[in-house]
């Protein structure tokens, strides 16, 4: 599963997949601005299948969005996780370096207890902290309905055989992150690029591997809720590596507010 060249051939990847598309299924019927993405590139991309009588077919990602056409339906199960919500940090806890069952696992630096306005780009090479803007605060519910507050961090990454990880707290000024706390209520997401290199790729030491720029996008409004944060100017964002970030560059980190 961790090379994209290979994963379809993993027995998990088609039950992985399918759980995907239930969850995605059920968070449609939590109401407000939750809808399939409207981006007509997004929605006229296609893709070349060969049918029960090897024929090949082109099918558009529009044509699969509605299951009942597909002809099926997910069945209707408890779901007790609906109304869970995760718990605030101890702030009586001080850890000073990660562990994670991942390769390649880096050791966290003790940064500053307070958090500041950093100036980007920078290295990934230790826990980052940095206040962020909020552009709209003490908004209505209709305002939420209508519009997600995201944080958006701008990312470059070499594209080379390494595991890179980090995860993303929000307003937590702890020193320390155990992967545990990934379930407490200021864990907002972490961002993944996965070893993907191929023979055609550069040099085996990989010095002139060229490098990707990607966008990490991670919904804040419920969060801010729950942290108590709806009247804040600005929230604390922490960046916590998990895996070594030699090839890891933060080129802006900032709040966006995406329609419905």
């Amino acid at each position: 599963m961790g090379n994209f060249y290979s994963a379809a051939r993993d027995p998990i990847f088609y039950a992985h997949h399918a759980n995907v598309d239930r969850m995605w299924s059920i968070w449609k019927t939590f109401g407000g601005s939750r809808q399939d993405f409207p981006d007509n590139d997004w929605l006229n991309s296609s893709f070349i299948f060969y049918d029960e009588n090897a024929q090949a077919v082109r099918v558009r990602v529009r044509d699969c969005l509605d299951t009942t056409q597909l002809g099926y339906t997910y069945q209707n199960v408890h779901l007790p996780w609906i109304n869970a919500r995760p718990t605030l940090r101890s702030n009586t806890s001080r850890v000073t370096s990660v562990s994670s069952s991942t390769p390649q696992v880096a050791h966290a630096m003790k940064s500053t207890s307070k958090a500041s306005i950093m100036k980007f780009p920078l290295p990934l090479d230790k826990v980052m902290r940095t206040l962020v803007a909020r552009p709209k605060k003490s908004r209505s519910k209709n305002e939420k309905d209508c519009e997600e507050e995201v944080l958006v961090i701008e990312i470059e990454v070499q594209k080379d055989e390494k595991y890179v990880k980090f995860d993303v707290y929000i307003n937590d000024e702890d020193d320390g992150y155990p992967k545990n706390t990934q379930m407490k209520a200021e864990y907002a997401g972490s961002y993944v690029n996965v070893p993907h290199r191929h023979a055609h790729d550069d040099d085996e030491n990989n010095n002139n591997a060229p490098k990707m720029t990607t966008t990490l996008r991670l919904g804040l409004t419920s969060m801010i809720e729950e942290l108590g944060a709806d009247d804040d100017d600005d929230v604390t964002i922490c960046l916590v590596p998990r895996s070594w970030m030699d090839n890891v560059i933060i080129k802006n980190v900032k709040i966006e507010f995406d329609h419905a």
